[in-house]
């Protein structure tokens, strides 16, 4: 009977560390995108949040360009600044309760 000789080399440990260091450096290669991925949406989420600010502020500018277009309106943002037209006298009140 031929004795079979053991050889240093275990395979089946070989096989799992070789398995257990190509997943290893996979999960190194995911790590950046990921990280690029969060911050991302992080980033996207803000800039969502700040056009819809924008969109807000546009929408009240176009209301107030709307109602300057109003004939009266012209007078009464120039009354509101303090103004009086040519030939009137302005008062000023004070000690008003």
């Amino acid at each position: 009977m031929a004795r079979r000789r053991r050889s240093g080399i275990r395979w089946d440990r070989l096989g799992r560390f070789a398995l257990l260091a190509t997943l290893v450096a996979i999960l190194l290669l995911y790590i950046s995108p990921a990280k690029h991925w969060i911050q991302q949406s992080g980033t996207a989420a803000a800039q969502r949040e700040e056009l819809r600010e924008l969109a807000d502020e546009n929408r009240e500018l176009r209301r107030r360009v709307r109602a300057l277009r109003d004939p009266g309106a012209l007078e009464r943002e120039a009354r509101r600044l303090g103004m009086v037209r040519q030939g009137e006298r302005a008062y000023v009140i004070e000690n008003l309760p």
